[in-house]
C-alpha cells in the first residue's frame, strides 16, 4: 500500500479510433497488444493500478477483460488490475463469480472489479436483456454474485434468470475473501445508494460531468456508507476518474492534444477544448498544472482512494501515450503522493486491497481465539 493510502493509475476504454493528425486506425490486434504494453509500461513508471472497460461493440475491443488481465496479471508483478466496467447487468453473475476467482488465483490476489449498467442499448438484447431493467438487473445479479462469492451452497431464485438448487463456486475465492467490488457511476444516485448498502467502493467517472455533480453524487454516498453503519462518512471509499494530456510546456500540450480533442468520438465537434477544461476535470498543460488539478478534487469529494487517468483514447498513438505514462510516472505521481498525504486523517482507510482484506478478515477470528 502507498505512504498516502491512496492508489493511482490508468483506466483505457480500448477504442480503435483514427489518429486525425495521421489518418491511420490501428488493426484490433494492434490496438489489443498496445493494450498490454501500456500496462506494462504503467507498472515500469510505479502506478499502482491498471484498469480495462468491457464493451461488446465496435468500434471497441475489451470484450472480454478477464483473458486480458489474465495475460496482464502474467507479466507484471505488482500492479492492481481491475476494470473501469464489468458489466453486472448483461453478463450473467454466476460467470463473473468463476472468471474473478480465476483471475484472483492466477494474479495472486492482484484484482478487484468496477461494477457498471452500460449505456449501450443494443447490447442488451444480445445478450438476452432489456436495458429498460437495468437497475432492477443491476440489484438482482448483484445479490447473487455476492452471495455466490460468500456461501459455500448456493438456493436462489430470482426474477431475472433461472433459480439454482445446490450451486457450489468453483474455484473458490482465493484466501476465501472476494475480491472488492467497485460500483462506477457517472449519474445514477441508485447505484451510490447500492455501493452506500453494502460497504462497497464507489467509482465517480468524472469526466464528463462538471464538478457540483461529483461533489454531490460523492456526497450522497458518503451519507449512505454511514447510515447503513460501516463507518463515518469520511471513511468511506472512493475513487475518481480524470483525463490528462501532459507535456513540459503547457501550450505543446494544448498543440498536440487539440486535433484529437476535436475529433474524439465522445466530446469532438461540441466545446472546445479551453471551454471543456474549464468545466470538467479534463486537463491539457504542464506537468505542474495536472498536480494543481488533481489535487483540487479533494475540495469536493474529501480524502479519497483511487484516482485513474484516461491516457490512450481518442487515436492517440501507442509512442505518445508510453511518454503520457514517463511523465506521470516521473513529474506527477510522487508529488501527488505526497501532497494528497498531507492532513489525512489516520482514521481514513486506504484503497483496500487483497492483503488488507485477508487481514481484516482474519481480524474476529483472533479476537475470538485471544
Amino acid at each position: 500500500m502507498t505512504s498516502t493510502g491512496m492508489q493511482f493509475g490508468i483506466f483505457t476504454v480500448g477504442d480503435v479510433t483514427v489518429d486525425p493528425t495521421t489518418g491511420r486506425v490501428p488493426t484490433e490486434a494492434e490496438r489489443i497488444k498496445a493494450t498490454v504494453t501500456i500496462a506494462k509500461k504503467a507498472e515500469e513508471v510505479g502506478l499502482d493500478v491498471f484498469a480495462t472497460g468491457e464493451h461488446h461493440n465496435p468500434p471497441f475491443v475489451p470484450s472480454s477483460p478477464t483473458t486480458l488481465l489474465g495475460y496482464i496479471a502474467a507479466q507484471t508483478e505488482r500492479i492492481e488490475l481491475t476494470t473501469s466496467t464489468t458489466l453486472i447487468t448483461t453478463n450473467d453473475p454466476v460467470k463473473i463469480a468463476e472468471d474473478y476467482s480465476v483471475l484472483q488465483h492466477l494474479a495472486d490476489g492482484r484484482v478487484d472489479l468496477m461494477l457498471g449498467r452500460g449505456n449501450t442499448g443494443p447490447v442488451y438484447p444480445w445478450f438476452g436483456k432489456d436495458i429498460r431493467a437495468a437497475l432492477p438487473l443491476t440489484v438482482e445479479n448483484y445479490q447473487l454474485l455476492r452471495r455466490l462469492w460468500r456461501e459455500d451452497v448456493v438456493d436462489w431464485s430470482g426474477q431475472y434468470r433461472t433459480p439454482l438448487r445446490g450451486f457450489t463456486l468453483a474455484p473458490r475465492p482465493l484466501d476465501s475473501v472476494p475480491p472488492f467490488v467497485w460500483h462506477g457511476s457517472i449519474r445514477s444516485p441508485e447505484i451510490a445508494e447500492l455501493a452506500a448498502h453494502y460497504g462497497d467502493g464507489f467509482f465517480a467517472n468524472h469526466i464528463f460531468w462538471p464538478p457540483s455533480h461529483t461533489k454531490a453524487m460523492v456526497q450522497l454516498y458518503r451519507q449512505r456508507f454511514e447510515h447503513y453503519g460501516h463507518g463515518g462518512a469520511d471513511q468511506a471509499i472512493v475513487g475518481l476518474g480524470g483525463q490528462v494530456f501532459l507535456r513540459p510546456n503547457s501550450q505543446d500540450a494544448v498543440n498536440e492534444f487539440r486535433p484529437y480533442f476535436d475529433n474524439a468520438p465522445v466530446y469532438g465537434h461540441g466545446p472546445s477544448l479551453e471551454e471543456f477544461s474549464a468545466q470538467t476535470p479534463l486537463t491539457v498543460g504542464s506537468p505542474q498544472q495536472v498536480i494543481d488539478k488533481t489535487l483540487s478534487f479533494r475540495d469536493y469529494v474529501g480524502d479519497y482512494q483511487r484516482q485513474l487517468f484516461l491516457l490512450d483514447h481518442a487515436g492517440l498513438p501507442l509512442k505518445t501515450v508510453l511518454e503520457q505514462l514517463d511523465l506521470l510516472g516521473e513529474h506527477v505521481i510522487p508529488v501527488l503522493r505526497k501532497e494528497f498525504a498531507v492532513g489525512r486523517p489516520a482514521h481514513v482507510p486506504g484503497a483496500p486491497t487483497h492483503q488488507s482484506l485477508v487481514a481484516a478478515a482474519r481480524q474476529p477470528q483472533i479476537q475470538e481465539a485471544s
